[in-house]
This record gives structure tokens, C-alpha cells and sequence, in this order.
């Protein structure tokens, strides 16, 4: 049995994903990062980085519990674990780049472009611009990459497009446009989004966060639990 730690954002969503597409037994643990959940001491001692997406496998290497954190190190431990969305071996190199491309480029670029339009304090014009810009580019390579492959390794549907999934769901917020707009300038990515997004397998995994009464309000909690370092300064003040 898998315990896979959740809560409803891009990166988890991928590794529901994985599991969804696998049929893999698994328990959803809600983490309410909206609550500060994510810095118990509990979940911690899974993920001392306090993030989800995590997992404990009861049934890991050897037959002994194993835990991991990050999405790029669960869909590849998953992967292998199954033998299961790997693509060929011929495909590994082609593989391992574009997972750590999307891991590395497309998933930070991404988060930092939203939290920047949709959630700092002040809107910085420089920053809003370095990130939208550097994910676009990201999203143009994928684009690029897509116009002459049915997937992003070629005709089989692997970790990789389960990776870029989990952020193309959420271009809107990316690019801070209407909905059905974001994807307008790349219709490549496009048709791969629309051709993944019909898979059975999405619908369930986008289920889970039925499961669960996650926190939607941003109040002063939130915000505390989400960007804790806006606050350092003002409580290291307070003790001195």
C-alpha cells in the first residue's frame, strides 16, 4: 500500500496521475497547505523540505517501507517500481531530459510566474516579466517539441507527459488569462493537453480533491503557512 500525501496543486496532481494510470493501491493523506500542515513534525519526517507531493511505500526496495518527496523522484520511482510508463530503453536519455526540463525549467518557472501575478504583496513589474517570459519560453519548447511527436517522447505516453500535465492544467493561472485562452499560442501543446487531459485516468485523479475539505480561503493563516520568510523579519523583530 502506498500513503500518498496530497494536496490539490501541479505537482501532486502528477503523481495522482501516475497512480490513477497504474491502478496502483493506494490511501490519500490530505496535507492542507492552507493550514501550515505541510510543517508538522509528522509530515516533516517524511518530506524535511515540508512540500507535497510525498509517498511512503510500505512495499518498497527489499520489501522495506521507503519514503520520497519531490514529484520528478516519485514518477521515476513509480516508474521503475512498476516497469510501467518508461517508454523504450532507447528512450531513457530522451527521458531523463525532458523530466528534469519540466521538474527544473517548466515547474519553478511556472510557480514563480503565479505567485507573482496572483499572490506577492506588491506587484513587481520586473518579476512578473522574468517569469512570465522564461515560462513562455518553456512552454514554446514544448510546443516546438510537440509538433512533430504524438507525446513528448515520441508515440507513447510516459511520466513525461504525466509531468508536463500537472502544469499545463494549470496555464491560466501561469499566464493570468481567461480561461480557454492560455493555451492559444501553442497548438501543439494544445492537442497533446486535450488528447491526455480525455484519458479516463484524469478524471479520477482530478476526483481527489472531492475527498477532502481543503482550505480555499487565502486568509492571514494561509498566507503565513504559504510564505512563511514574508514574515521572518517581522517575528525576529518581535523577539529582539
Amino acid at each position: 500500500m502506498i500513503s500518498f500525501y496530497y494536496h490539490p496543486t501541479p505537482n501532486p496532481a502528477k503523481v495522482a496521475l501516475f497512480l490513477e494510470e497504474a491502478g496502483l493501491p493506494y490511501k490519500m493523506v490530505p496535507v492542507d497547505t492552507g493550514k501550515g500542515e505541510q510543517h508538522s513534525e509528522e509530515f516533516r519526517h517524511i518530506n524535511p523540505n515540508g512540500k507535497v507531493p510525498a509517498i511512503v511505500d510500505s512495499d518498497g526496495p527489499g520489501g522495506a517501507e521507503a519514503r520520497l518527496f519531490d514529484s520528478t523522484a516519485i514518477l521515476l520511482y513509480l516508474g521503475e517500481k512498476t516497469g510501467r510508463f518508461l517508454g523504450a530503453p532507447e528512450d531513457r536519455p530522451e527521458l531523463l531530459s525532458w523530466l528534469m526540463f519540466i521538474g527544473t525549467g517548466v515547474g519553478p518557472y511556472s510557480g514563480q510566474a503565479v505567485h507573482f501575478q496572483l499572490a506577492a504583496p506588491e506587484k513587481i513589474p520586473y518579476a512578473v516579466n522574468r517569469y512570465r517570459w522564461e515560462a513562455r519560453r518553456h512552454y514554446n519548447l514544448l510546443d516546438t517539441r510537440l509538433a512533430q511527436r504524438e507525446y513528448l517522447l515520441g508515440d507513447t505516453y510516459t511520466i513525461v507527459d504525466m509531468a508536463a500535465w500537472g502544469w499545463v492544467d494549470r496555464l491560466t493561472n501561469v499566464f493570468n488569462t481567461e480561461p480557454g485562452e492560455a493555451l492559444g499560442p501553442f497548438p501543439n501543446l494544445q492537442r497533446w493537453f486535450e488528447q491526455v487531459d480525455a484519458r479516463p485516468a484524469v478524471a479520477r485523479a482530478r476526483a481527489l480533491v472531492n475527498d477532502h475539505p481543503f482550505k480555499t480561503v487565502s486568509d492571514e493563516e494561509t498566507k503565513r503557512a504559504l510564505f512563511p520568510s514574508n514574515y521572518a523579519a517581522q517575528e525576529v523583530s518581535n523577539e529582539a
